[in-house]
């Protein structure tokens, strides 16, 4: 299922996970060290703390964070270089932000194939290079993975 990546419910997601796997919500109370009532408000929330976000995906074994990543990778400006003169360096992982995953790919090419957004609508929204979407296009339209 395709979800909107602009308009993220955790809670929703995590309870379609829950669903999915058929986890009792008691066993999920103990895990998360919560009553049953503190875990409904949990799940109704569309944002939810990142430390229980990670328990969530401990035990669901779905990275919950890699939904937020998507959303960055799709939306998020590019990084500005800054001309400064002072070497200021992050001592925080560094990550390529260029680096799409099949559920990304997957839900460019259906902008385009739904009539939603058109290629170049898509080149520009989303700044994946122009050959980078035709290889997609060329690649998955012909069922290869």
């Amino acid at each position: 299922m395709v979800h909107d990546i602009k308009n993220i419910h955790m809670g929703d997601l995590i309870t379609q996970r829950i669903k999915e796997y058929k986890i009792d919500s008691s066993r999920i109370c103990k895990f998360m060290k919560c009553t049953d009532k503190e875990l409904t408000r949990i799940l109704s929330q569309k944002s939810i703390e990142s430390d229980l976000i990670l328990r969530f995906s401990i035990l669901l074994e779905y990275d919950f964070f890699r939904i937020y990543s998507h959303y960055l990778i799709l939306y998020a400006p590019p990084a500005k270089v800054k001309n400064t003169t002072v070497n200021t360096e992050s001592t925080l992982p560094q990550f390529r932000k260029k680096l799409y995953t099949q559920e990304i790919i997957s839900f460019v090419l259906n902008q385009i194939d739904s009539g939603k957004k058109s290629k170049k609508e898509v080149i520009n929204e989303y700044k994946i290079p122009k050959t980078t979407l035709y290889k997609w296009i060329i690649k998955y339209k012909n069922g290869v993975n």
